[in-house]
């Protein structure tokens, strides 16, 4: 009876089946097979590093294909593995087989140091930035090229090199050298060439190979040319460029032709009288106009440095540069306002792959866009084609798509972010939405249809009803259309809880790629993002109202132009104080790489747990911040215990030392820099900087969060050009220099150290200190030196540093006066290592000098191929001749020396990138 009863009573209930829980449904292969499929051929891709030849992996894929198909007839789950293993089999098989670029060395062997001409069809013109004039810049008598104007105005051209002189003592001719070259044109008194896409022209220049820094994670010139079939570059002034006439065409001279001409519309308008009459608040400036040409169209050539720098600190710069995220936005909007139009979803699709494709075009169509043009368009497809339209197996089908296509995308932090943002809004946000108050939020919309409550559990019905109530209420205070007020606050509120959650996922998400890829943890990039986001969302399509109406009239783009205007200047101000705040921006080390393993199966793990329960959901939400403090844990610094280690860093024409104590503190002795004035690589590429892009990533390398000591020896630019975004990077304790010259740039080091809280210690001759476990002595300058002008190499400091019975003397760029009077106190003694003075110049080093230093062994830091002849045959003979072994970074690139107690020396070759 009371069985019955129970009985009667579980039939009387209602059934928990009967609600849904929509977008939470669990995670298995055959959900999402081709999302499997893009995880394996990645695998594949990553093992290809063995090198196994094409021909044994094709023969090993038909086999596991044959395997596979047997599997198949049994069931599916038979065939997984082996279908697992013939993605990864491809996967390796298009990894070896991937064209790479051209290596153009017939055309580099031509870059000899000889001007010759150089004749080749324009397929790209870009205006640089004005040039500053150079100022600190080491002016060396043997500097024995011609030395480039000070400041000019100057167009970057980009060539298809047709014809190169070959010359020889008895022999002039031109002949035919593939290949490209990046031309910067410059104008002094004449004006810039009128230069268009197809023109082919001719004029003497000096070929040269782009500088290559062998360092570990250093950012590579060369490479980035070579992406764009440029092998090397040159100078030319505007007067002895021949235009020989107008040639072809073709799509990629047309598309930076659009580009460019886009560009010029925006800024068309900012010049127009239309806009100077707008209040400040309301008109574009010049830097706006370089932001708005980098949003929507990807020319960067007119970003301010600053301006960047405060985005980049607040982990929010790819929102205004085309990236992946603006075509995928501008196709959702596109897909969404034709679906509103109550077009069909084939009508629909295609409209937005066509119009996303013509974005594009105007984008310049760089590698990122190209990508995110294919993965929207296989996306749209497969969700098409999919019954069920599972957006995991979309997503699935466009990264295999685009690895298919182009398999070295795997390696590039683009793809990467584009797929890990993806994966963790529509893999772990949006199901975790859906486990948890999306329903409310659901239930929150058509508050009168009263009928959809029986299909919703009894306590989500029941907070519908509780907004019915409320909504009635109010409408008896304030009328009949407040009744819908309740729910709509309710909606708004779940939709900003919503951008919530996905903002916090994906951040947590990006923890891993932002530490790999640009070393920060983002500390204000949530809320920043958060604030950005809907404002780009809206200033996007605003600047692209502007842009379309300028092409009709300046007047008619006044109004779109200062919203736009009053947007952007907004969203700049709010980010710049933000991104002011020393908390901001946290430098950090990459992970090693089985922490990102880890963090990869974690992610794994957590779109598993999001849909398999609401208990497993908790767990996920306890994972994701667990992993990211996984991802930025400290950990020791990489150094050798009980040795005294000096590395030379390879920065170029420039020095930069690290310098490790026995006890493990750390100090760098200079940063590099720019010999003279900016160059041709900091122009194309908005702000090169050889501290932020070159010692700062080997630095990380070494697991190096704070430097104790940064040491300026004196201040020349390529000492001190990467020294301030040292400081930004590393907030040393303590910044060790000499005298104070008569420098602008060296005031404004002085005063950013200040703004860090960076302690500034001068030294002069004499001064005595223990660091670390060393004893350093101050050896130059003197006490009563003086340099109230320019700076000179003579206001190095130089510096002893004594461990046990091994030493190192660390001369900067003293020269001959500054070596005598070193002599002539009696302050010289025998040590183990010499960084040879001013890269080895002979206004240095000299034989009394060297006599009694008498090292074991000699650096010298020197650019390889620099104009001015460093290093010196005589300095490097004097060298051999004492039998001390000389290691130069121009030739072995980075270079280590362990100092023994003992006074034993140990030398760590190749440690840099080759």
């Amino acid at each position: 009876m009371n069985r019955a009863l129970k009985a009667g009573k579980s039939d009387c209930g209602p059934d928990p089946k009967l609600w849904s829980e929509a977008g939470t449904e669990r995670l298995r292969f055959g959900r999402a097979p081709l999302l499997a499929a893009a995880t394996w051929f990645a695998v594949g891709e990553v093992m290809a590093s063995n090198r196994q030849p094409a021909v044994v992996l094709l023969i090993a894929l038909v086999a596991l294909t044959g395997f596979a198909l047997v599997g198949l007839r049994w069931s599916l789950r038979t065939a997984i593995l082996p279908l697992a293993v013939v993605w990864m089999v491809v996967g390796m098989w298009c990894a070896e087989v991937q064209p790479f670029p051209v290596p153009q060395t017939v055309l580099q062997s031509y870059a000899d140091g000889l001007s010759r001409q150089v004749r080749g069809r324009v397929v790209r013109v870009r205006e640089l930035p004005p040039r500053q004039k150079a100022v600190d810049q080491d002016n060396d008598p043997a500097w024995w090229l011609e030395k480039e104007p000070d400041a000019a105005d100057a167009v970057s051209v980009d060539l298809q090199v047709e014809d190169v002189e070959y010359l020889t003592p008895d022999i002039s001719k031109m002949v035919p050298v593939p290949g490209g070259v990046r031309v910067t044109v410059l104008a002094n008194a004449e004006s810039l060439p009128d230069l268009k896409c197809g023109d082919v022209i001719e004029g003497p220049m000096r070929l040269k190979v782009p500088e290559r820094y062998r360092d570990p994670g250093a950012w590579q010139y060369a490479d980035y040319l070579l992406a764009q079939g440029l092998g090397v570059h040159a100078t030319v002034k505007a007067s002895k460029v021949t235009m020989l006439g107008e040639g072809a065409r073709d799509l990629q001279c047309r598309v930076y032709a659009a580009q460019s001409w886009a560009s010029d519309r925006i800024s068309g308008y900012v010049r127009s009288e239309a806009n100077r009459r707008m209040p400040p608040a309301l008109r574009l400036s010049g830097d706006d106009a370089g932001m708005l040409n980098a949003m929507l169209f990807g020319d960067r050539m007119g970003l301010n440095r600053a301006l960047r720098l405060g985005f980049e600190r607040t982990g929010s710069f790819h929102l205004f540069v085309v990236s992946g995220m603006h075509v995928a936005l501008l196709a959702g909007l596109v897909f969404w306002v034709t679906r509103r139009l109550r077009l069909s979803e084939w009508l629909a699709t295609l409209l937005t792959i066509a119009l996303t494709a013509g974005y594009s075009l105007l984008t310049g169509f760089g590698v990122p866009v190209q990508r995110a043009l294919w993965m929207v368009a296989i996306f749209l497809v497969a969700r098409l084609l999919s019954r069920d339209r599972n957006v995991l197996n979309a997503l699935g089908a466009a990264a295999l798509g685009v690895l298919v296509w182009s398999p070295g995308s795997l390696f590039e932090a683009s793809f990467q972010m584009t797929f890990l943002a993806i994966v963790a809004i529509a893999g772990i946000a949006v199901p975790l939405w859906e486990r948890g108050p999306g329903e409310y939020a659901r239930a929150s919309r058509h508050i009168r249809d009263e009928w959809e409550d029986v299909r919703l559990r009894p306590q989500v019905a029941q907070f519908r009803v509780m907004l019915r109530v409320w909504g009635e209420a109010l409408a008896g205070l304030l009328g009949r259309w407040a009744r819908g007020f309740p729910a709509a606050i309710v909606r708004c509120g779940f939709w900003a809880l919503e951008l919530v959650l996905i903002g916090v996922v994906v951040e947590l998400v990006m923890a891993l790629p932002m530490a790999v890829y640009f070393h920060r943890a983002t500390v204000f990039a949530l809320p920043a993002n958060m604030l950005s986001v809907p404002l780009v969302a809206v200033l996007a399509p605003m600047a692209m109202v502007t842009f379309c109406a300028m092409l009709v009239s300046p007047v008619l783009a006044m109004v779109p132009g200062a919203a736009t205007a009053l947007l952007l200047h907004g969203i700049t101000g709010t980010i710049g104080r933000v991104s002011q705040i020393q908390a901001a921006d946290v430098r950090v080390p990459g992970p090693v790489w089985w922490v990102a393993l880890l963090a990869l199966a974690g992610w794994g793990f957590c779109c598993w747990a999001v849909r398999r329960s609401r208990a497993w959901s908790w767990v996920a939400v306890a994972v994701l911040p667990l992993i990211a403090v996984m991802v930025l844990w400290p950990e020791p610094p990489v150094s050798s215990p009980e040795t005294l280690e000096v590395t030379a860093i390879d920065v170029g024409q420039g020095d930069s030392l690290l310098v490790v104590s026995p006890e493990g503190r750390t100090m760098l002795v200079d940063a590099g820099g720019p010999v003279g004035g900016p160059s041709e690589a900091a122009a194309v590429t908005s702000g090169f900087d050889v501290g932020e892009e070159v010692v700062a990533p080997y630095l990380w390398s070494r697991r190096i969060r704070r430097l104790d000591v940064v040491a300026l020896s004196h201040a020349h630019s390529d000492h001190m050009g990467g020294m301030p975004a040292i400081l930004r990077d590393f907030r040393p304790r303590e910044l060790w220099v000499g005298i104070d010259p008569d420098s602008e740039a060296y005031r404004e080091l002085l005063a950013e150290a200040k703004a860090l809280g960076v302690v500034v210690k001068h030294f002069h001759a004499g001064e005595d200190l223990a660091w670390g476990g060393t004893a350093i002595s101050m050896l130059a300058p003197e006490g009563n030196y003086r340099n109230d002008s320019a700076p000179v190499n003579d206001d190095s400091l130089v510096m002893r540093m004594q461990y046990g019975k091994a030493s190192v003397l660390l001369e900067g760029d003293a020269e001959a006066p500054s070596e005598r009077a070193m002599i002539a106190d009696g302050k010289m003694r025998p040590v183990t290592l010499l960084k040879v003075g001013h890269h080895g110049s002979n206004s240095s080093t000299t034989p009394e000098f060297f006599a009694e230093a008498a090292p074991k062994d000699a650096v010298i830091s020197v650019g390889k191929g620099n104009t001015f002849g460093h290093p010196r045959v005589e300095v490097i003979d004097r060298i051999a001749a004492a039998h001390t072994r000389l290691y130069r970074t121009d030739e072995f690139g980075l270079t280590t020396f362990l100092l023994g107690q003992d006074g034993g020396i140990r030398e760590v070759l190749g440690a840099g990138n080759e």
